[in-house]
């Protein structure tokens, strides 16, 4: 019951007048940046960092929330019409949403994506807000041990699941956890490479980073690797509802989506790419006709679109419970809690009750604004990718450049910005993974400061890492998650060869 009347408290802080409007601002913008192509949630946000750095918290949160979810929502609109996925998790919706569109049945694809993420999007936030205080309840077992090898998992898993290269992901990493050994110690106020450069003191600031390797690394690689040309929009055409048997067809695929996306959402590096395959292939396996996937079977955009909202809530209950992300956005999002000096995790829930309360509040209230405003306005949106790309891209790297000079009025940034956004590009064009380089930044030094800790309480034995069961089992499952896919793989060469 306590959860309740604190959700019910929660609503009283959402549904103020200006948190209504910062959630209205964020799900119609999300819905925009998820049509638009190579623009996603995690860069949007990031951009947004230094504007939003004096405003409310809770209402900036309750934004950022509402970019995300609507991101999901608008990735569909772009992969159904055009065949153009605004988000890499709309990229199986645009296998079969794309078809039934050619066949004159857009409308209808449209239709069960944006019920089905409705749903989705409400049963997944239903289970965060049980799960998060859960989690909460597990995580205040933890101890210094228990928190460094916890960030251990989180560090391995992300860097070994993002990515097609392991050896990508650790560089990705390590470049991360270098930066954030840049600035003071705070153990023993010794300088470390700072290079003589002053600003450097406090370290680099995350926003800078993230700005950097997001808005302007990404966009620079999306305007390298673009074609401007004109999109074939399909439209509508014929009936602009779904059929009884349309509904009859996409109601267990909406409810076994979200069955496989939130508990997905929830493990490290789980992200929302993997449940929108796995619930093809489920909804593939379970069809009558499963000659229709891949010609345009309604199932096959309605369960990995209900996988991919339900994820999206899943991301969250680790953020705020633990302080861990399991995707990119929820690491900008970790960012933007530190930018204003708030530490996500079990502590969270007490010092800061109206900010999470009425963020997960908010979710539901931005589901249901976003059902209004993608089943008759899909349209509208994808007239969005009339603007042109050049000027689309050039305003975003001006709105980088002042908003990292905004943070603390100097060049320093401005200069940083641009090394690491050079840096992104290169990144993306060699195929490494970005999100293990934020991760690695933002849990770094907390992973130093909690193995420094965990270390002077047990007065310098190092085998209190070992000897706590929970710090056994969790730097276990992080040793078996790097070891065990080149093992299978070799095993699986072995048996081909023989």
């Amino acid at each position: 019951m306590d959860t309740v009347y604190a959700l019910l408290h929660g609503f009283a802080v959402a549904l103020t007048p200006i948190n209504l409007f910062w959630s209205l601002v964020g799900v119609t913008l999300g819905t925009a940046i998820g049509v638009l192509p190579g623009i996603g949630p995690a860069l949007t946000i990031a951009l947004l960092l230094p504007v939003t750095y004096g405003a409310d918290p809770t209402s900036a949160f309750i934004m950022f929330a509402g970019i995300y979810y609507g991101a999901m929502y608008g990735g569909s609109t772009a992969s159904i019409l055009l065949n153009t996925p605004g988000e890499s998790a709309s990229i199986v919706t645009a296998i079969d949403g794309n078809a039934m569109a050619r066949r004159g049945r857009g409308a209808q694809a449209l239709a069960t994506a944006a019920i089905g993420s409705f749903i989705a999007g409400t049963f997944g936030t239903l289970a965060l807000t049980f799960a998060a205080p859960l989690m909460v309840h597990l995580a205040l077992l933890f101890g210094p041990a228990e928190y460094f090898a916890l960030m251990v998992l989180a560090l391995t898993t992300v860097t070994a699941l993002l990515g097609h290269s392991v050896s990508r992901g650790v560089f990705s990493l390590m470049l991360g956890l270098a930066m954030g050994l840049v600035g003071i110690d705070l153990q023993t106020g010794q300088m470390r490479f700072t290079m003589g450069v002053r600003e450097l003191l406090d370290g680099i600031d995350i926003v800078v980073v993230a700005v950097g390797l997001f808005a302007v690394g990404e966009t620079l690689w999306t305007a390298a690797r673009h074609r401007f040309e004109t999109e074939e929009f399909l439209g509508y055409g014929g009936s602009k509802w779904m059929s009884r048997e349309d509904w009859r067809r996409s109601w267990g695929p909406w409810l076994r989506g979200t069955a496989i996306g939130f508990p997905i959402g929830v493990l490290p590096a789980g992200g929302s790419e993997i449940p929108t395959f796995l619930s093809y292939m489920v909804e593939k396996r379970l069809a009558k006709n499963p000659e229709e996937f891949g010609q345009g079977a309604i199932e096959a955009v309605a369960g990995p679109e209900a996988a991919n909202n339900a994820s999206a809530a899943g991301v969250l209950a680790p953020l705020l419970a633990l302080g861990l992300p399991t995707s990119a956005t929820a690491a900008i999002m970790l960012a933007a809690f530190q930018q204003y000096g708030i530490q996500p995790g079990p502590a969270l829930f007490d010092s800061q009750p109206e900010l999470v309360w009425g963020l997960i509040a908010s979710l539901y209230i931005g589901n249901a604004m976003l059902l209004i405003l993608n089943l008759p306005l899909a349209g509208l949106w994808v007239k969005l990718l009339a603007i042109p790309r050049p000027w689309l891209y050039a305003g975003i790297l001006i709105f980088a450049t002042m908003g990292a000079y905004t943070l603390n009025n100097n060049i320093v940034d401005v200069a940083a910005l641009w090394i690491i956004g050079v840096i992104g590009f290169g990144m993306r064009a060699l195929d490494v993974p970005i999100a293990p380089a934020i991760v690695g930044l933002i849990l770094g030094p907390l992973a130093e400061q909690q193995f420094r800790r965990a270390l002077a309480i047990s007065q310098g034995d190092a085998t209190v890492f070992v000897t706590h069961p929970i710090s056994l089992v969790l730097l276990l499952i992080a040793v078996l998650i790097v070891a065990l896919p080149p093992i299978l793989r070799r095993r699986a060469r072995y048996r081909a060869a023989t």
